[in-house]
């Protein structure tokens, strides 16, 4: 199983398509570095979890396309019909489906490093600030649940019809457009700017409320699920 998941690996992050993401994430991710979270978001430091995670929210739609393209390399028409052959190994097909979403998940995690990396970078070089645990809970809150969720929803979906993971990429943009509830603003990004000025102190610590909180885990809990019933759903197309 360790060589079919290095060989998916290798197949998904050794392409145009990874290094132009990669590009593509630095250029965009400097630019909200250099324009917004200097400025620090909600009268909060530009190192603060809030500011940080504002950063996050605003790189997760590219992190979302990214997953989703992933997974094209295994939805599309040609992987169908690859499937044929693969489905002759002595592999049961469960389990190489599981590689294979384990191996476009290590793509969105490499994706996420990198953004995170940038940060990291920007903090050290403009601020010589380096307290990198307070901003591990934004990340998860912000990255573990949603890239989930696309993995488990997309997975699902392109066993159905390809095109629809294509159609799944544009959530992102649509969430940010609509006037989400506070318990919802995590998937629209408005959480991190609009919270923190109802705490009533400057730069205050970060806090998760317990509906918000609710949400991304179920959120979490929905993706999940969504994977194991698209792991199910491939052993019964054999």
């Amino acid at each position: 199983m360790g060589k079919i998941f290095r060989y998916e690996c290798r197949r998904l992050l050794w392409n145009k398509f990874f290094i132009g993401l990669a590009v593509v994430l630095l250029l965009y991710g400097a630019l909200v570095l250099h324009a917004v979270t200097i400025l620090g978001v909600s009268h909060t430091a530009p190192f603060s979890p809030w500011s940080f995670g504002d950063y996050l929210s605003r790189m997760l739609p590219l992190l979302w396309i990214g997953m989703l393209f992933f997974l094209t390399f295994y939805t599309s028409p040609k992987a169908r019909r690859a499937a044929v052959l693969m489905d002759t190994t002595p592999m049961p097909p469960k389990q190489y489906a599981w590689v294979r979403c384990a191996a476009a998940l290590t793509g969105g995690v490499l994706l996420s490093l990198l953004c995170m990396g940038e940060a990291a970078v920007f903090y050290g070089r403009m601020f010589h600030w380096y307290g990198w645990g307070s901003l591990l809970l934004p990340a998860l809150t912000v990255l573990l649940p949603a890239l989930v969720f696309a993995l488990g929803s997309g997975w699902l979906l392109g066993r159905l019809r390809t095109w629809l993971v294509y159609v799944w990429m544009a959530v992102p943009f649509l969430l940010a457009a609509l006037p989400l509830p506070e318990v919802l603003s995590l998937w629209n990004g408005r959480f991190f700017t609009a919270y923190p000025l109802t705490l009533g102190t400057l730069d205050p610590a970060f806090a998760l409320p317990a509906g918000a909180a609710a949400a991304q885990v179920v959120l979490l809990a929905v993706g999940a699920a969504l994977l194991a019933a698209g792991g199910s759903r491939r052993k019964a197309m054999r």
